[in-house]
């Protein structure tokens, strides 16, 4: 039973793991090797289980691990709750429709020994927001939970230059939170955002300053919330709700749980780090994945190439360029070949550049060479098949590494004519 209950949430498992082979046996199962996935015991009604997660060839994260056991810790209280014979199809039911949630909310509490329930009862009144909109605008909103004392939490917003606003008395989180609009047109999760302890009270409103924002792709991806949770102590998080009506989880160290099309997935820069490796250095590439996680929330598509052979080989790939080579791109082109990504990135030139038309091509020392390239897809080594991107992607990828984004989201990652990873 605990088997065929598990076949039923699989496919979640999969997507948050962005494609891995996931398994549930009886007894204690094959162990797969550390390089090509993990294994986890679980006891279930005093029955030992094995869990197995495979992803090759990128490793499994040990985020991605410990989220899993969390995983596997709420499914096995739940199936242990719900055993009474003839209501299977109800206890399937509940598990698909809460069980990422509460794994979410208890990756999140930090001790172990707490209770989660505050932390759910905030995710769940942050989805009821994500379906709601103001003068058909989407509905935003966004908390800062903090581990530190308040005299610590004031000394550090004071030193990075926000504004904070005490809130007396404290407001608990409660259904009713949002029931003011102010709530959330106000409080937009953008540089406005409710400062909460760990029991969910709202003690203050923090505003950040705009000098710390220095371009669009650290605004997107909210990098001055992501340094305040990593110096609020260990477990503190940051949760909004954003134009996409997403929900986005910043956890340190710069991790993102977001939810999307109503399922639950993990943004982690190591699965990107563990990809690029080997082909641009470690700088290179955290601007480029953080630029990449840009494109997707705003619904940019894009196809990158990290070409790994020479110029002249390049050259033999091109079909043509988006535009043509009128006077005007030869121009814009010319202003921009050869400058590294870092360049690109914090001058907010590279953001554009992933959002025009046809292909980016940067080579091994992460430096550009070729936009709105068009490859020939006719020197891949397989027949290729599907949309446009796709195709270009799958063909580019025998040349190098690639990284595609598509216009609805998700980012896929490309190597040898196949794609082996899947966000969103």
């Amino acid at each position: 039973m605990p088997i065929t209950v598990f076949e039923a949430m699989k496919g979640n498992i999969r997507s948050f793991l962005g494609g891995a082979e996931v398994d549930l046996v009886a007894g204690e199962g094959e162990a797969p090797t550390p390089e090509t996935g993990i294994r986890v015991g679980i006891s279930i009604d005093e029955r030992p289980y094995a869990f197995t997660a495979r992803r090759t060839p990128l490793p499994l994260t040990r985020t991605e691990e410990a989220f899993c056991r969390e995983l596997l810790t709420a499914f096995s209280a739940l199936y242990t709750g719900f055993r009474q014979e003839g209501y299977a199809a109800h206890f399937r039911t509940a598990l698909l429709a809460s069980i990422m949630d509460i794994t979410v909310a208890r990756f999140l509490r930090g001790d172990h020994r707490k209770g989660f329930w505050p932390i759910q009862q905030l995710i769940q009144l942050l989805k009821n927001l994500s379906y709601q909109q103001y003068e058909g605008t989407p509905a935003t909103s966004g908390f800062l939970v903090h581990r530190t004392t308040l005299p610590e939490l004031r000394r550090l917003i004071r030193y990075r230059k926000h504004s904070l606003f005490p809130l007396k008395p404290y407001q608990s989180i409660t259904p009713t939170f949002f029931d003011n609009p102010l709530a959330y047109r106000f409080i937009d999760g953008n540089n406005l955002f409710f400062v909460a302890n760990i029991q969910m009270q709202v003690t203050g409103i923090i505003m950040t300053s705009n000098a710390e924002t220095h371009n669009d792709v650290e605004r997107l991806t909210n990098r001055e919330i992501f340094s305040l949770v990593r110096n609020t102590g260990t477990g503190a998080f940051a949760v909004t709700v954003n134009d996409s009506s997403e929900i986005e989880v910043m956890t340190s160290p710069d991790k993102l749980l977001v939810r999307r099309k109503g399922i639950w997935a993990i943004f982690d820069p190591d699965i990107f780090r563990s990809f690029l490796a080997g082909s641009i250095d470690e700088e290179a590439a955290d601007d480029l994945l953080w630029t990449v996680y840009a494109l997707s929330k705003v619904r940019h598509g894009t196809v990158i190439l990290i070409h790994d052979r020479s110029p002249r080989q390049l050259a033999t790939l091109k079909k043509g360029s988006v535009g043509g080579d009128d006077p005007i791109g030869r121009l814009l082109t010319s202003r921009v070949k050869g400058r590294s990504i870092g360049d690109l990135k914090h001058s907010g030139t590279l953001l554009r550049l992933l959002s025009s038309d046809g292909m980016t091509v940067f080579s091994r020392s992460g430096r550009l060479l070729e936009t709105g390239f068009i490859i020939d897809t006719s020197h891949a080594r397989e027949v290729v098949t599907g949309g446009g991107r796709t195709t270009a992607a799958s063909a580019a990828s025998f040349f190098g590494k690639v990284i595609k984004v598509s216009q609805d989201g998700p980012i896929e990652l490309y190597h040898e004519g196949r794609q082996i990873y899947r966000f969103g």
